[in-house]
């Protein structure tokens, strides 16, 4: 689908991914519906993108919404049915990072609460709407950490494991359609979603970061050419095809990760 003919509901509109995908996509055309659970922040968002784009303000509108709540979730696909949505993109996300023995458990249930299952719960409200279009797509974005278990990331990989399993199965189910379903996988990024502990672990590890308009441009094109799966950065994208073949063979590669870990 072409950017200007998509209508985008973008969840996690004021994070640090969220609004350079936001700031990618309305230069491109697109319409955007801005999802979040701050009002001010998305007013801010609109007003800047309305500002540095002259005409798009008729393109863009904002929904609050706490994903964690299922009236929340049931208005939000309403809202986004009767703004005639024709692309969902799943941009949410909270993190979740340490040994599992030092992780609250409330952290590890709001993990996969807002990874997982609010992706899930939003996209089936919607579907009705969406496969009575001509054509419409549901993008996921995950992470690489959904196609690689690092040591530290365990519940973070699950939902994310999680997401990219569910776009799979959702996409075969929904072949014969007119919904496309995508999963877009980028690597570590620059933004204020990495804590300190984090940002020391990356360093440590000489892991690679991307600024989050280089997410936003893969998340462009992935909407464009349809691609069902897209990841982004070298080494992680070989290492995402190895960890396909024989995730155990590389256990031993990371032991400078688990080295690197914060101590209990």
């Amino acid at each position: 689908m072409k950017a200007r003919e998509a209508r985008v509901l973008l969840t996690g509109a004021g994070g640090g991914i969220g609004r350079a995908v936001a700031e990618t996509l309305v230069a491109a055309g697109a319409s955007l519906l801005l999802v979040g659970r701050d009002a001010g922040r998305l007013c801010q968002l609109l007003g800047q993108l309305a500002e540095r784009h002259p005409g798009a303000a008729e393109r863009l509108a904002w929904q609050c919404a706490d994903l964690g709540r299922d009236a929340d979730l049931q208005q939000l696909a309403e809202a986004a049915a009767a703004w005639r949505c024709n692309v969902l993109v799943h941009g949410a996300g909270v993190p979740a990072f340490g040994r599992l023995q030092t992780l609250d458990p409330a952290a590890l249930r709001a993990a996969l609460d807002t990874n997982l299952l609010a992706p899930m719960l939003l996209t089936q409200a919607l579907l009705p709407h969406l496969q009575a279009l001509p054509r419409a797509q549901v993008i996921c974005i995950g992470s690489a950490l959904g196609r690689i278990g690092l040591p530290g990331f365990s519940v973070y990989s699950a939902s994310k494991f999680g997401l990219r399993g569910f776009a799979e199965a959702l996409r075969r189910e929904l072949a014969d359609g007119s919904v496309r379903v995508q999963y877009l996988g980028p690597r570590s990024t620059l933004t204020d979603f990495n804590s300190p502990g984090v940002e020391a672990y990356n360093r440590a590890t000489g892991t690679a970061m991307d600024r989050p308009e280089r997410v936003a441009q893969a998340l462009l094109r992935q909407l464009e050419d349809e691609r069902p799966e897209r990841f982004i950065g070298f080494p992680e994208t070989l290492a995402v095809r190895l960890n396909g073949l024989a995730a155990p063979w590389l256990d031993g590669a990371f032991a400078k990760h688990r080295r690197s870990l914060p101590s209990l």
